[in-house]
């Protein structure tokens, strides 16, 4: 590789993770500069070259311009994509992290929504996804659907008044929250984003996601400055 060729790594519907190469990719007029952009999603032609891809062409399709322009934007979709690169892996079928991952930075660039419940979504949505889908449909010890005021990091889905006594780690959540949750797992990953919450139990979707994420990814993901 010479000073003007780019290495990168692109997540893909069928291939998963994959590393690619982009020759002259950083020459001013090169056909390549634009799709090779970090957060460029397109269309690739790509040939096998050893134990990397190289790309042919390109066509960018989004670029999610708005993100490059807010420091706030790019630090949350920096963060994601952090959590994205380190999940996915190659010959894995990611068709939906990728849908995910596209919707969510969609919402970053394009709508004003509170950053950080974008984020408590993205990560919900995508434990379930992985393999990780807590019992958001009844107390996870007796089964009742009635009364639910807590969520449960030992058993991995919500309680019930009664049963909530008995775990004291558990967090207490409202039927805002409740919803929230169930909602966000069972809906379409382009609807999961079509809702706000008061900042009271956007706090308590919040500390569900954060906890439950670190716990089943047994990685502490920290939200930190770019600069």
């Amino acid at each position: 590789m010479d000073d003007f060729d780019k290495m990168l790594t692109m997540l893909t519907p069928g291939m998963g993770k994959i590393s690619c190469a982009a020759k002259g990719a950083r020459r001013p007029k090169s056909l390549l500069l634009g799709g090779t952009q970090f957060l460029c999603f397109g269309e690739y032609v790509l040939y096998k070259g050893g134990e990397t891809y190289n790309i042919n062409s390109c066509e960018p399709i989004e670029v999610f311009y708005n993100i490059r322009t807010d420091l706030d934007k790019l630090k949350y979709a920096v963060h994601i994509t952090k959590i994205i690169n380190d999940l996915a892996y190659e010959n894995q079928n990611c068709y939906r992290i990728l849908q995910l991952f596209l919707n969510t930075l969609y919402v970053i660039s394009e709508k004003d929504k509170d950053l950080n419940l974008v984020l408590a979504i993205f990560k919900i949505k995508l434990l379930s996804i992985i393999g990780y889908m807590p019992n958001v449909q009844c107390c996870s010890n007796c089964k009742t659907k009635e009364n639910i005021d807590s969520f449960s990091f030992k058993q991995d889905g919500f309680l019930c008044k009664d049963c909530s006594k008995q775990d004291t780690s558990a967090i207490h959540i409202s039927e805002n929250t409740k919803c929230a949750l169930q909602y966000i797992i069972f809906s379409e990953a382009k609807k999961i984003f079509s809702f706000n919450m008061p900042e009271a139990d956007l706090k308590e979707l919040q500390i569900v996601a954060k906890i439950y994420f670190n716990e089943k990814l047994e990685k502490e993901y920290k939200l930190e400055d770019l600069f």
